[in-house]
């Protein structure tokens, strides 16, 4: 039994607490990107940040931290202050990155259980992209060509065992044939690298690559969903070719494991409003990626279904360096 003056003190320390929270937030939230500008979290978080800055009657400032395939930035909010001032918009890889980190033998920077999901809002498949200049017309076409000269091609990334590397990797031990992969610090930059001829193709989400697609810059060759993609109807998808491999990069905010309920029943509110703003769903398709929302309960089954998806093909992938 607490001694009276250390019940005194606990019993004003509860009405303390409710308050800090009830008033949240009070100050500017930070909502981590862990790629740089450019790439599909990059793309999805300034229109929803603008939105929970409305809905929260708070700045909610958008930090690129990039860094070690995203590791860096999710790192840092796992380790954050769980007080709902430090966000992640955070895509697929963050499923990814440890077992990685595991298969390399070394620390992972951070554990799923450390993050708390919030909302999804994107979950689309990868597309197979090509400059438009490029010999190859179709998925076969493609696929003969590096077939006849194994590891004469090469692809980019957004770094090792990232949602552009696993894809790519899945396509090829289904495919059977070799090309050299080039990791990069993020979508931005293999996209770019591609665009100037420093790789000859990459899997990408479509917010990525659909405006160099519409401006004749790129190709799409096929897809990895199980479905027509809104933003390219006409792209054939790997299972109507004959090698049924899927891959969906979504996009998610979390908040750090830990953060008071009360906290997390706001962003989860806020989030619910800022998938529902015509604004954020124009701006967002028109970047290629429609809205997949999930609230919290059902998007928290689905990442963890992906995320032993994902520890799978990690493991077919094998050790990187």
């Amino acid at each position: 039994m607490l001694p009276r003056r250390h019940a005194l003190f606990v019993a004003m320390l509860f009405p303390l607490v409710a308050l800090a929270q009830s008033t949240y937030p009070d100050k500017p939230i930070t909502l981590i990107v862990p790629f740089p500008p450019a790439g599909v979290a990059d793309t999805v978080a300034r229109p929803v940040a603008d939105a929970l800055s409305r809905e929260l009657k708070q700045t909610v400032v958008v930090e690129n931290r990039a860094g070690a395939g995203g590791a860096l930035g999710m790192g840092t909010v796992a380790r954050a202050q769980p007080d709902g001032y430090t966000l992640l918009l955070g895509l697929s890889s963050i499923s990814i990155l440890p077992e990685a980190d595991k298969l390399l033998g070394r620390k992972p920077q951070f554990t799923l259980d450390q993050f708390t999901p919030i909302a999804r809002f994107t979950a689309d498949p990868t597309v197979l992209v090509v400059r438009a200049e490029a010999p190859w017309r179709t998925l076969a076409d493609f696929l003969a060509d590096v077939r006849r000269k194994p590891g004469t091609y090469n692809y980019g990334s957004s770094g090792n065992y990232g949602t552009m590397h696993v894809p790519m990797e899945m396509l090829k031990a289904a495919a059977d044939f070799r090309m050299t992969h080039i990791p990069f610090t993020g979508a931005g930059p293999a996209v770019v690298a591609l665009l100037g001829g420093q790789v000859d193709a990459l899997a990408s989400g479509p917010a990525t690559v659909v405006q160099h697609i519409k401006a004749g810059r790129l190709r799409p060759l096929a897809h990895w969903g199980d479905r027509p993609l809104a933003a390219l109807p006409e792209v054939p998808s790997l299972t109507q070719a004959g090698y049924p491999v899927q891959f969906a990069q979504w996009s998610a905010l979390f908040a750090p494991a830990g953060t008071p309920d009360e906290v997390v029943q706001k962003l989860r509110a806020a989030a619910r409003k800022a998938a529902a703003d015509p604004a954020v769903q124009q701006t967002i398709a028109t970047a290629g990626s429609p809205l997949a929302y999930l609230d919290a309960p059902e998007f928290k089954a689905y990442w963890d279904a992906d995320a032993a998806v994902m520890t799978q093909a990690v493991k077919r992938i094998g050790r990187v360096e």
